[in-house]
């Protein structure tokens, strides 16, 4: 077996606003393994200023990986749990050369496109026409879930926002989540939390910074709305520091991201100790290109999840890898009519 790897540089159609700051380009790296005459594929999705492994010298790591696969070594995915990326690639890479189709890492129903994943519209910051706009794009696609990005503007203005959605569409017709990215403050947290239950939101993820964990665990004993843990999950690898956090926290719902959580199993691991606290959970990519989304959504599927997953749709890049992945009315599918368009 032989690997190389590749750098893509997915560049936004517009910029992606968050309370981080605007996106406007995502880097990501696909490893390629090739047995014979199979090929597998897998990305790297690694996130500057995200990723635990989003270190000066990544690709040297990645170089290394692909040297010990080309020298025969065996490679534990254990080894790599401090590369979330690397560890998300190469696991994907491998599920992708053992298949009958580089493309199909988890046959299903799913992919012989007879049924689909229910998935949130995600509204980007930005200024509050912009954001009206895309709010309404995303309703005429027939989405039935909303997820917004706030904490960056005047809260007051995005809770107007907000409300004008909720005057149009009652919680049964539409499903709001918000996303802070640890905007707030936890100064004043509970009084915007009070304000968005009066909205009936569903759930607000990171509402404050990471590394909180008292503070945190507090709000999500007092919260009106559901807390979901998505930042606070990065870099956290063992399984005991797993369970000391959830343990520690509390929270009513995680957001599991695979290519920053290190792949499929240990995304499953997390799932395990979620469930055996009765915390409920969701998957979301993570500007990945449609490699790695395609691998994701498969993955989310044989979990056999019925709410609504927070899978992006590839459309947000000018330069994004041609795949069968579609949305329609609000759900990402698959069509076996259109053909992957990839230079690997």
């Amino acid at each position: 077996m032989k690997a190389s790897y590749k750098r893509h540089l997915l560049k936004f159609i517009n910029p992606g606003g968050t309370s981080r700051g605007v996106l406007t380009e995502k880097e990501t790296w696909f490893l390629i393994l090739k047995d014979g005459t199979k090929t597998g594929i897998g990305e790297c999705g690694l996130f500057r200023g995200l990723s635990a492994d989003d270190l000066p010298n990544f690709e040297f790591h990645l170089k290394n990986l692909c040297d010990r696969i080309n020298r025969g070594e065996t490679i534990d995915l254990g080894t790599l749990k401090n590369f979330p990326s690397l560890q998300m690639g190469f696991e994907m890479a491998v599920l992708s050369l053992r298949g009958d189709n580089p493309f199909e890492l988890f046959p299903s129903s799913f992919t012989t496109s007879k049924d689909t994943i229910p998935i949130n519209g995600l509204v980007w910051m930005g200024a509050i026409d912009f954001m009206k706009t895309q709010i309404r794009e995303k309703i005429a696609q027939g989405y039935g879930c909303l997820k917004l990005k706030i904490g960056a503007l005047e809260f007051s203005n995005e809770l107007a926002l907000l409300k004008e959605i909720r005057n149009e569409f009652s919680v049964d017709q539409m499903i709001i989540r918000v996303d802070a990215n640890g905007g707030f403050s936890p100064h004043d947290v509970m009084d915007k939390l009070e304000a968005l239950a009066d909205l009936e939101i569903h759930s607000i993820e990171q509402p404050i910074k990471v590394n909180q964990h008292y503070v945190l665990s507090e709000i999500c004993s007092k919260t009106p709305i559901p807390i979901a843990l998505d930042e606070e999950l990065i870099g956290v690898f063992d399984k005991k520091d797993r369970e000391a956090l959830l343990d520690t926290i509390n929270p009513q719902f995680i957001v599991l991201k695979p290519s920053l959580l290190g792949g499929f199993s240990s995304s499953q691991q997390w799932i395990q100790l979620a469930s055996e606290r009765s915390i409920g959970w969701w998957v979301t990519s993570a500007l990945e290109s449609n490699i790695g989304l395609n691998a994701i959504a498969q993955w989310t599927y044989q979990l056999g999840v019925s709410s609504y997953q927070g899978l992006g749709t590839g459309s947000l890049f000018s330069n994004n890898i041609d795949s069968p992945l579609e949305v329609k009315q609000g759900r990402l599918t698959f069509n076996l009519n259109s053909e992957w368009n990839t230079k690997f």
